[in-house]
């Protein structure tokens, strides 16, 4: 009896530890140069940013990393090499949920369009948990906000064709 109990135990640590052990993390696929697969430890490394939102008279200070900089390690033209072909490029933002939304290439680069969209990982100096999910797009220049995707999986990079 105590053999089948160790081995269970056993069993189910090993089935589900890992499953407790993988960190949250968000994929950038598709057409890119360099497809990443980054952790809030990543975007820890990265280049910071912080954007200020009010929604129902609350305000919220989120801290992450930009957009385009996650955009550009993956490879994905900006700046002078947005042009042409390129510029039929879009982002699609999926969540966890199903949830997804569409934006171009175009105004997701600081040369073109002045509304930077932060990815980000923590909300008013605490990481993102729960119903926000671990990471969440914001984008404070959207006046209805149904743009900010929370709970926020992948980012897919999809070039249109003829």
């Amino acid at each position: 009896m105590y053999s089948r109990r160790s081995l269970a135990i056993g069993f189910l640590a090993t089935c589900l530890l890992p499953a407790q052990d993988a960190q949250p993390s968000i994929q950038v696929v598709g057409d890119v140069k360099q497809p990443l697969t980054l952790t809030a430890d990543d975007l820890a490394k990265m280049p910071r940013a912080m954007v200020r939102t009010m929604n129902n008279g609350m305000e919220t200070l989120y801290e992450g990393v930009w957009l385009h900089e996650v955009l550009k390690r993956a490879g994905v033209p900006q700046g002078s090499e947005l042009r042409g072909k390129a510029l039929s490029t879009y982002v699609l933002a999926q969540a966890q949920d199903g949830y997804q939304v569409v934006f171009s290439l175009g105004e997701l680069d600081p040369a073109f369009i002045d509304n930077e969209i932060l990815l980000a990982d923590t909300a008013n100096g605490k990481p993102l948990f729960g119903a926000q999910g671990r990471f969440r797009l914001v984008v404070p220049k959207d006046k209805p906000g149904a743009r900010s995707v929370r709970m926020l999986t992948k980012l897919e990079v999809v070039q249109l064709r003829k």
